[in-house]
């Protein structure tokens, strides 16, 4: 189990500072300015979503910017299947997603997507 643990946070680390590259020329302000289809969900405070099936929409606000840019990513390339967000993400080029990661990063979590 300890094995488990040492290869799961080697692999956190690797993840966050591959991230760090995607979104670093993020531009927060840009980036709040393409929020519009987000906040349909993730502005809603603790909202339920019950499609694909019911879960809470998680806060994004907060969040490290590589880790947005990259979900985003997944979801556009079908990685990640929730057909919604695979929708938005389509859309999406990947300075957008790092703009709306540095956005995100920014935000308080209390206040981000409540």
């Amino acid at each position: 189990m300890k094995m488990f643990n040492a290869i799961l946070s080697g692999a956190v680390v690797l993840a966050c500072v591959a991230s760090t590259a995607v979104a670093a020329d993020g531009d927060a302000a840009a980036g709040k300015q393409k929020t519009v289809m987000c906040q349909g969900c993730h502005g809603i405070p603790d909202y339920k979503t019950a499609f694909p099936s019911v879960y809470r929409v998680p806060k994004l606000g907060g969040q490290h910017p590589g880790y947005i840019a990259k979900a985003l990513q997944a979801y556009k390339s079908g990685e990640r299947n929730h057909p919604t967000m695979r929708a938005i993400a389509a859309g999406l080029s990947d300075k957008d997603m790092a703009d709306l990661g540095a956005y995100y990063a920014a935000e308080n979590t209390k206040t981000a997507g409540k």
